[in-house]
């Protein structure tokens, strides 16, 4: 018997360990048009979407039903599974996996806690955890536990998707545009934080910097992924060379992804991100 482990397509990882995970789609809509994330819409084509479009998409959680088509099949298989989700008080996806699993035995959910590359590194140590031949309730009650060392930071380019999105109130969002500001956020119990705030990018960068330090450091013995949103990825590579003596000598690589469309919706183009656990 195998374990499983399944995602939600909020989730992002680099492109090289998609094919070991089951993913469960949300669904995208710009006006009354209808997309499956990571289906029938893909992250570039989402971007150029948000461009081009003057309405700003919504999202639509995953159903039971869609959670249960995959479940089905590995309870065929005689496998068992873990699911890692979008943190719960963003999306009710995970309530919606927790429907379905409660009809199997050995299919544990987790809530990450997180969102985007934050989940995926809990995602990706998931899979480390099948590779030492954990079982599915171990890897499953080992992921709540270190689900507390996230630390996922990200520099937003604007906060104005984050106000109409409903995630931040209209006073702080108009604070921020009308200094040119530049917000630093993170996520701390599945609720977004706003922790630095920069004039300009230089400054942006820097702050993101200082505030890697402050959590206390980068585990470089665990997985670590940086993101961006929107149609170019100019903004993280210079964020990786302003920041380069973080990473200098401590990783041999450095993964990174585009940001999911369902995140991107509410942080809009132009974020820059990094996603680690912190140093115990």
């Amino acid at each position: 018997m195998s374990v499983q482990i399944i995602v939600d397509s909020t989730v992002d990882m680099p492109e090289r360990m998609k094919d070991r995970f089951r993913i469960v789609p949300l669904t995208v809509h710009f006006g009354a048009e209808e997309f499956i994330d990571g289906v029938t819409i893909d992250k570039h084509r989402f971007y150029e979407l948000l461009v081009e479009r003057d309405e700003l998409p919504t999202t639509s959680q995953a159903s039971p039903a869609a959670f249960d088509a995959i479940f089905s099949d590995v309870a065929s298989v005689g496998d068992s599974a873990v699911v890692v989700t979008l943190a719960s008080k963003f999306s009710g996806t995970y309530q919606s996996a927790c429907i379905a699993a409660a009809e199997y035995d050995n299919i544990y959910i987790v809530d990450s806690k997180s969102a985007a590359i934050g989940s995926g590194i809990l995602a990706e140590y998931a899979l480390e955890c099948v590779d030492k031949g954990m079982d599915a309730k171990t890897i499953a009650e080992t992921l709540e536990k270190k689900r507390d060392e996230i630390c996922l930071i990200a520099l937003l380019d604007t906060l104005e998707y984050l106000k109409k999105g409903g995630r931040i109130s209209k006073t702080v969002a108009f604070a921020g545009g009308l200094l040119n500001i530049k917000p630093v956020i993170t996520v701390v119990d599945g609720e977004i934080q706003v922790i630095g705030k920069a004039r300009g990018s230089k400054q942006g960068n820097n702050l993101l910097v200082q505030k890697i330090h402050e959590s206390g450091g980068i585990d470089f013995d665990e997985p670590i992924i940086l993101g961006y949103s929107g149609l170019s990825d100019s903004y993280l590579k210079k964020y990786v060379e302003d920041s380069r003596d973080i990473w200098q000598d401590k990783a041999d690589s450095l993964d990174s992804t585009l940001i999911c469309s369902v995140i991107g919706t509410h942080t809009g183009p132009g974020v820059v991100a990094v996603a680690f656990f912190k140093k115990g």
